[in-house]
C-alpha cells in the first residue's frame, strides 16, 4: 500500500517576481543585442551574438518555469508525480510553484472506453444525479473535504430471506492522497461501489422486523438503526481503507418492504398489533375482576359459592373485554332465580 508524504513546495509569488525578472531579462539582453550589434557592408545590424544567445537561454527558462505556478484551496492537496515517479503531497494552501514537470492529469480516471462509455449512459439515465457530482480537479489536485454519497434504493433479501428495499447516506473524505490515487483506479467510483456492497451486506446479516421465532433483544433493520447504521460505517471502515478513505458517517434514509410482499407484510403486523392489544386487555380485565373480587371476600358484601363466581367472572370478562357497549339485565329476583 502507497503511503502519503509531505513534499515543500515554493511560493508562488517569490517565483511570479522570479519569472518576469528572467522574461525582463531576456527581452533586455535581445534588444541590447542589436542595439550593440555593428553594420556589415550590406547596412545590416549584426548582433552580439553571445548577448541574443543567452537571450534566448533565459526566455526558453522563464517559459519552462511558467507552468509551474498552481494554487491550492484549503482542504485541497495536489498529488506531485515526476515522469511516473511519486515525490510527495502538497497541503500547502494558496498561490505555489513546483517543477514546472510534476504530472497535470486528473487524480480520478476511467480504466477503459468501455467504462467511459458506461459512466456516459449512466449520466443520461440520471442527468440530475450527474449535475450534484463533485467536479473533476485538473493537476493530480485531490479535494479532502467532506463528501456525501446518496445511494440508490436497492432491493435486498434480509436476514429471513424477505425481499426489502434500503438506501443509505454515507459522508467521507479523503485521508490519504497517496491511497486514493496509487492504489485504486478511481476512489470516488470505488468508494460508489463499496458503499452499495457494504450495504447489501449488512442489509442481509440482519431482519427487518421481530419474528415469532426471533429473540425480543435481537437486533433488526427497523428497531435498531443506530446499531445497524454503526455496523454499516464499520463494513465501510473496513473496505475503503486501502484507498485512503475515512468515512465520518454512515445512515440508513430508506427501509420498506419490497412492494411485492408490503401488503402482506402489512397485514401481519396488524394481526401482531391486534393480538398484542388484546392481550394487554386481557391482562387489564383479569386484574380488575381479580380485584372486585378480592374486595367482596374481604369487605364481606355477599358471599358467592364458586358457581356465582364463575358467573360474575364470566359477565365481568364480557363487559370489559367487548368492543362494543353491553347492556346490562337488572335481576329482581332472588340471586338463584
Amino acid at each position: 500500500m502507497s503511503t502519503e508524504r509531505a513534499a515543500k513546495t515554493i511560493n508562488g509569488w517569490v517565483m511570479l517576481v522570479v519569472n518576469i525578472a528572467l522574461y525582463a531579462a531576456a527581452t533586455a539582453l535581445v534588444v541590447f543585442s542589436f542595439v550593440e550589434g555593428e553594420k556589415n557592408a550590406n547596412d545590416t545590424t549584426v548582433p552580439v551574438w553571445w548577448m541574443l544567445v543567452t537571450g534566448c537561454a533565459v526566455l526558453t527558462v522563464a517559459i519552462i518555469v511558467s507552468p509551474g505556478f498552481f494554487t491550492l484551496q484549503p482542504n485541497e492537496a495536489r498529488v506531485l508525480i515526476l515522469f511516473g515517479a511519486y515525490k510527495g503531497t502538497s497541503r500547502e494552501t494558496g498561490f505555489r510553484w513546483g517543477n514546472p514537470f510534476f504530472a497535470n492529469g486528473s487524480a480520478t480516471a476511467q480504466s477503459s472506453a468501455l467504462a467511459k462509455a458506461a459512466e456516459q449512459l449512466a449520466a443520461a439515465a440520471k442527468k440530475e444525479k450527474s449535475q450534484n457530482k463533485p467536479r473533476t480537479l485538473g493537476r493530480y489536485k485531490v479535494s479532502l473535504r467532506a463528501r456525501t454519497l446518496t445511494g440508490d434504493h436497492l432491493k435486498v433479501n434480509d436476514k429471513r430471506g424477505n425481499p426489502v428495499e434500503i438506501a443509505a447516506v454515507v459522508v467521507w473524505r479523503v485521508q490519504d492522497t497517496a491511497q486514493a490515487v496509487f492504489d485504486v483506479d478511481d476512489y470516488e467510483q470505488y468508494v460508489a461501489m463499496q458503499s452499495e456492497s457494504a450495504l447489501r451486506h449488512v442489509a442481509s446479516s440482519y431482519a427487518y422486523d421481530h419474528g415469532e421465532e426471533e429473540a425480543a433483544d435481537e437486533i433488526t433493520l427497523r428497531s435498531n438503526v443506530v446499531e445497524v447504521s454503526a455496523a454499516l460505517k464499520a463494513e465501510l471502515e473496513e473496505r475503503l481503507v486501502k484507498a485512503g478513505v475515512v468515512v465520518n458517517e454512515a445512515r440508513l434514509t430508506h427501509l420498506a418492504y419490497a412492494p411485492e410482499i408490503a401488503q402482506a407484510m402489512l397485514r401481519r403486523q396488524q394481526a401482531e398489533a391486534i393480538i398484542a392489544a388484546r392481550r394487554k386487555i386481557v391482562t387489564g380485565a383479569t386484574s380488575m375482576v381479580e380485584m372486585a373480587l378480592r374486595d367482596l371476600s374481604e369487605k364481606h358484601v355477599v358471599e358467592l359459592d364458586e358457581e356465582r363466581k364463575a358467573a360474575m367472572i364470566s359477565n365481568l370478562m364480557v363487559v370489559l373485554c367487548g368492543e362494543s357497549e353491553v347492556h346490562p339485565v337488572v335481576n329482581t329476583g332472588s340471586l338463584y332465580q
